[in-house]
């Protein structure tokens, strides 16, 4: 287990476990709505669009017998940018991190070569890997259900439902019966690695993936330039959207500002259920053209991986 935090000693019930679960597959087959569910909240954005996921979020559930951290993976796709190399790593390095693995894929539909792939990295983790067939909610397709199977070597093998919940407790009972006694590694009332900022800005991103086309959104980021706390305990956040075009600013803000106001009154929706207080929410677009293959403005957003710092 390589960078974890210090471990946080306390009064633990007997055989106590703790460790990390890595959710992976390719973009789109809901592993960010898995997240969530287990979670019981919205900590990562999640949107019909490809590549919604793009860093790497912790999720740590903390459970009287377990603490549980989840590591939500962007997709692992064919990169075709800086941005896309950066997120391909990310999701890969979680496999090195791992104690259990969780390889979700898309029950509706057989193997891709994606999928392929990915099935041989997991071949070559030293950790268990559970095959998860995902969207059971949509249809049963038991040729593909085989042909995933035939896929690897997986210790356990399971269909279940992100969305509406089905088979989900009793995969995370078995995933926690995985994991190696252990203490606390994050107190028990920390839900997260990130910062509420960072959450704010993937959920104008998400709001923002929902309601644009699809020529903009891949090409699309958010910064959070200010993030302030009231006296009276209502927050002030200010937040940039990024696009790589004129053409998309335009298709951002929409005619008279509709657009930018339909994503802004989402957002706020959204991130003042997570924090539980009032939100006042300021969105700005500019142009940053071609800013998926700039590294410099990669970096300035945190997409860079340790090596690369």
């Amino acid at each position: 287990m390589a960078d974890t935090p210090p471990l946080l000693f306390g009064a633990l019930p007997e055989n106590h476990r703790s460790g990390f679960v890595a959710i992976i597959g390719k973009p789109n087959v809901g592993k960010s709505t898995l997240l969530n569910r287990w979670m019981g909240m919205k900590l990562a954005a999640v949107s019909p669009k490809p590549q919604t996921t793009r860093n790497r979020l912790l999720g740590i559930l903390s459970l009287p017998e377990a603490q549980v951290i989840f590591i939500d993976t962007p997709g692992i796709h064919q990169s075709r940018s800086k941005l896309g190399n950066y997120m391909v790593t990310t999701a890969l390095g979680a496999l090195r991190e791992a104690d259990v693995v969780l390889f979700l894929v898309d029950s509706a539909e057989p193997p891709s070569k994606a999928d392929e792939t990915i099935a041989g990295y997991c071949a070559k983790t030293q950790a268990p890997v559970i095959l998860v067939l995902n969207k059971a909610d949509v249809a049963a397709n038991p040729a593909a259900y085989q042909d995933y199977v035939a896929l690897g070597n997986w210790l356990h093998s399971t269909s279940i439902s992100a969305l509406d919940g089905t088979g989900c407790a009793e995969l995370l009972d078995y995933t926690i019966g995985l994991l190696p006694n252990g203490p606390r590694y994050y107190p028990e009332d920390q839900t997260t690695d990130q910062q509420e900022r960072f959450i704010a800005a993937e959920l104008v991103r998400e709001q923002a993936l929902r309601l644009l086309d699809q020529e903009v959104p891949h090409g699309l980021a958010v910064v959070v330039d200010e993030y302030k706390e009231r006296e009276n305990g209502d927050v002030f956040i200010s937040a940039t959207l990024l696009c790589e075009k004129d053409s998309h600013k335009g298709i951002v803000i929409g005619k008279g500002g509709a657009m930018l106001k339909k994503i802004g009154k989402l957002a706020r929706i959204e991130i003042e259920e997570l924090i539980q207080t009032r939100i006042y929410l300021e969105l700005w677009v500019k142009v940053r053209a071609n800013w998926r293959q700039d590294e410099r403005i990669l970096r300035d957003l945190g997409y860079s991986t340790p090596d690369e710092d």
